[in-house]
């Protein structure tokens, strides 16, 4: 594997995937805090607000947690064949679903910016569904990754191998440390957006859109940069022979 910066490809994947993770929680906190009680990344809490919404009297809104759930499963299905034929790794496709993901932030930013998003329910439900497509089509990219115990949306299955793999349950502590940063980035990424809804609806968004075109721009230069050294070393037996 081509070394760089953060010593391999498989590094610099996990390193990408946990700063997505964080921008989930910070748009997460703007959806759940500023836009009704949805999530926008974390379905298992939409499925959980919409069981107990069915249940009435509740106060707890439908409408917007399902328009989520459904959009955030259209944004994975479209991933998902746009990464089909991949193998594992950084590819074009990964690059292209990463950049709509980081171009539809932007958008959204400036919509919220610009359009009375809390005071008129349609425009709510519309900012809200078109991050869920945004986060399930980030979540299925990251899964194509297969960056070990990281999803980037949602971290219940970390803390049940933090704890069930931890040395205090007779395990032997595999992958505690990237476990353990998931959780407390997501923590920490719920944190910025609640903190950043004191300032502006939107200031949550623009941090999600500059961290996504980060991670964009990084995994993409390094997957040229590996797949330019990697024809470099293909040609080099050949000129030798010559």
């Amino acid at each position: 594997m081509r070394k760089h910066f953060f010593g391999s490809a498989e590094r610099l994947h996990l390193v990408l995937m946990l700063a997505l993770t964080f921008s989930t929680g910070a748009v997460d906190a703007m959806g759940y805090l500023g836009l009704d009680r949805v999530f926008t990344g974390n379905m298992t809490g939409n499925v959980v607000l919409l069981g107990m919404a069915m249940a009435g009297g509740t106060s707890l809104p439908i409408l917007r947690p399902a328009l989520a759930l459904a959009f955030f499963m259209l944004g994975a299905a479209l991933a998902g064949r746009l990464l089909r034929r991949n193998g594992e790794g950084w590819s074009p496709q990964t690059s292209a679903a990463l950049l709509a993901v980081s171009l539809g932030l932007w958008a959204l930013t400036v919509f919220v910016l610009l359009a009375p998003v809390q005071a008129d329910p349609t425009l709510g439900s519309t900012v809200t569904s078109a991050l869920a497509l945004l986060m399930g089509t980030q979540a299925a990219t990251a899964k194509r990754l297969k960056v070990a115990e990281i999803t980037t949306v949602v971290v219940t299955s970390t803390i049940t191998g933090l704890a069930s793999d931890s040395r205090l349950a007779g395990g032997k502590g595999t992958f505690w440390q990237r476990r353990a940063l998931a959780i407390a980035l997501i923590m920490l990424g719920a944190l910025a957006g609640a903190a950043a809804l004191h300032v502006h609806l939107a200031l949550a968004l623009a941090l999600a859109a500059v961290i996504a075109t980060a991670v964009t721009v990084t995994g993409h230069v390094a997957h040229r940069r590996a797949e330019a050294e990697a024809k470099t070393g293909a040609e080099s037996p050949s000129l030798a022979r010559d």
